[in-house]
């Protein structure tokens, strides 16, 4: 589907019907991650709308000429709830970078949103990132990787599992991003205003995801976060590294299915 605002069209798509959730993927990936670490949840959990969303540059969604900053990308993203939310409230999960937007969402309407997730945030000050380490190795696993040109998951990988293999798959199945566009928003990958201090602390629900060896991001940027969360589960996983939903897929299906069950309880 098609959002068409002028400035912009996004390219996203809409499963199911109900409350709405919108789903922010990871940098420069497009929403099929989103489509692979959430949709399976929602056999549960009815009567939820999922709108998965290609953000600026990645996807089928273009990376203007003039956009140059987060603030603008954000601006854009507001623009796209507006006309496909249209005043509803909404719940948003967000992954890495998707998370870092959320968090922006959360910053500027925090009235209109009544649930956050946030996996692996990315973006946010970490001075201790863990150092890069394998928890458990596959042999199979990597030469399977390596026989479908995904030898770059052995860098990446802490947990090397079947999983993880499925999520390399989805990301490797993925169109290339407009890396120019990328670049030049790279020099301004930081809001002006400081996300991670909220104007009030946020009511609704919220969950923050990060992994104990994920040398990316890391989790004691995040932690920084939890007092402006008074509602919020957090969770460092072991064996988890930024690849978490392909390492430790099963804890967290878990926290994310009790996240839902609050959103829709506080609802």
């Amino acid at each position: 589907m098609e959002c068409e605002l002028g400035r912009i069209t996004f390219n996203y798509e809409t499963v199911g019907e109900g409350r709405p959730i919108l789903m922010l993927h990871g940098w420069p990936l497009d929403h099929t991650q989103m489509v692979f670490e959430m949709e399976r949840h929602f056999v549960a959990h009815r009567g939820w709308r999922r709108i998965y969303v290609d953000l600026p540059g990645m996807g089928r969604t273009p990376g203007p000429e003039w956009v140059t900053c987060e603030d603008q990308v954000l601006e854009l993203l507001e623009e796209f709830i507006d006309s496909v939310v249209a005043g509803e409230r909404f719940a948003v999960a967000g992954s890495s970078y998707g998370a870092y937007l959320a968090l922006g969402l959360v910053h500027r309407r925090a009235a209109g949103i009544g649930g956050v997730l946030m996996s692996v945030p990315g973006l946010l000050q970490d001075e201790n990132l863990p150092a890069c380490v394998k928890i458990h190795e596959d042999r199979d696993i990597m030469d399977a990787a390596r026989s479908e040109a995904m030898g770059w998951l052995e860098a990446m990988a802490v947990s090397q599992n079947v999983s993880l293999l499925e999520y390399a798959r989805v990301v490797q199945a993925m169109a290339p991003a407009d890396e120019r566009f990328l670049e030049r928003l790279f020099t301004g990958r930081k809001f002006s205003f400081d996300a991670g201090t909220l104007p009030e602390p946020f009511p609704a629900p919220a969950l923050i995801l990060t992994g104990r060896q994920d040398s990316a991001c890391g989790y004691s940027g995040a932690w920084k976060l939890l007092e402006q969360f008074p509602r919020a589960t957090f969770a460092v996983l072991d064996g988890a590294g930024h690849m978490m939903w392909g390492e430790q897929p099963a804890v967290c299906s878990v926290l994310v299915s009790e996240w839902l069950d609050r959103v829709e309880r506080w609802s």
